[in-house]
């Protein structure tokens, strides 16, 4: 189905086309005069910022600001038909960073910022950081343990012993609108912000359908048992390598039996209370980060955009 919200990371804006057929002609492209490049340093993007928005800060391609990257750039494809790249400036100061290219540009977590940019700009930034971030946990083959390199683009890396190939991974997590008549269930994790629940999710595991995932996890937490199950959208969330799958679920239980190694709370929600939740002013709960597909389908779910299950 369709969402009116978009998605962030997934949709909207000017699009990021991966010209996949370019990947091996990275070092012509990285001479050409338009061809920039978005610098990130241990996982953060440097951004412009004004009075309530960002943008990314692309700096260009020359030999001097080459010679800092840790390894050669991605190449991310073409953006308003320019050749894009993405580094990891990891090894120089962040401060170094900051000062070497553009008055005023920062270093942001991209997950604080995500609402604050263009959707065109946050699905580039999110490949960015996708890619970089596992080509910084995967230096090494995991066939042989020998060193590896990037290649075609930064898309791929080659062990250099073995010559095995690896490609950047992405791992699925189900996140479900688990919902009884007019309630749903949310859950919290210790570590979060004070008052903040969010849907249950939790990652797929191998031979499991979207389904099975979605009846396992919600079983598993929460003790609920779950009927019909309906996929609703997807959100690449770089943070370092998920894809959320959103799915609506239908409870055919509601006695909450909380597994505490997940969760420190979960409770019923009514749908009435979702407006005030939304906007902040619930007393009791407070909803999950704008960007958050979370937050998107219970949005959704609260203005009736999302049926419920007969």
């Amino acid at each position: 189905m369709s969402l009116s919200h978009p998605v962030t990371f997934a949709s909207g804006g000017a699009k990021l086309d991966r010209a996949t057929h370019l990947r091996g002609a990275t070092k012509r492209l990285l001479r050409d005069k338009q061809a920039r490049l978005l610098p990130l340093s241990e996982g953060r993007v440097l951004m412009e910022q004004g009075d309530g928005w960002h943008r990314l800060a692309w700096v260009p391609t020359t030999p001097d600001t080459l010679k800092l990257t840790r390894e050669a750039p991605i190449f991310l494809g073409l953006f308003e038909d320019t050749p894009v790249f993405a580094a990891d400036f990891s090894s120089i100061a962040p401060e170094r960073l900051e000062r070497s290219f553009i008055a005023g540009a920062k270093l942001h977590d991209l997950r604080s910022v995500a609402g604050e940019i263009s959707a065109g700009e946050a699905s580039v930034a999110a490949t960015a950081k996708g890619v970089l971030g596992w080509h910084a946990t995967h230096l090494f083959c995991a066939r042989c343990g020998a060193e590896s390199r990037p290649e075609e683009g930064g898309w791929r890396r080659r062990c250099v012993e073995c010559d095995g190939l690896h490609f950047p991974r992405i791992d699925p997590v189900v996140i479900m609108l688990v919902t009884h008549g007019e309630r749903v269930l949310l859950g919290r994790q210790e570590a979060w912000a004070d008052r903040v629940f969010s849907l249950l999710a939790g990652f797929m595991e191998p031979g499991e359908s979207i389904e099975d995932a979605v009846r396992r996890e919600t079983r598993e937490e929460a003790g609920i048992e779950i009927g019909r199950v309906r996929y609703l959208a997807c959100q690449p969330w770089p943070f370092p390598s998920s894809l959320m799958l959103a799915c609506a679920a239908e409870a055919l239980s509601t006695e909450i039996t909380i597994d505490t190694q997940e969760l420190e709370d979960a409770t019923w929600v009514n749908k009435s209370d979702l407006p005030d939740i939304l906007a902040g002013k619930h007393q009791q709960f407070a909803a999950p980060r704008v960007s958050a597909i979370a937050r998107i389908v219970l949005s959704a779910w609260a203005m009736g955009e999302i049926p419920d299950f007969d």
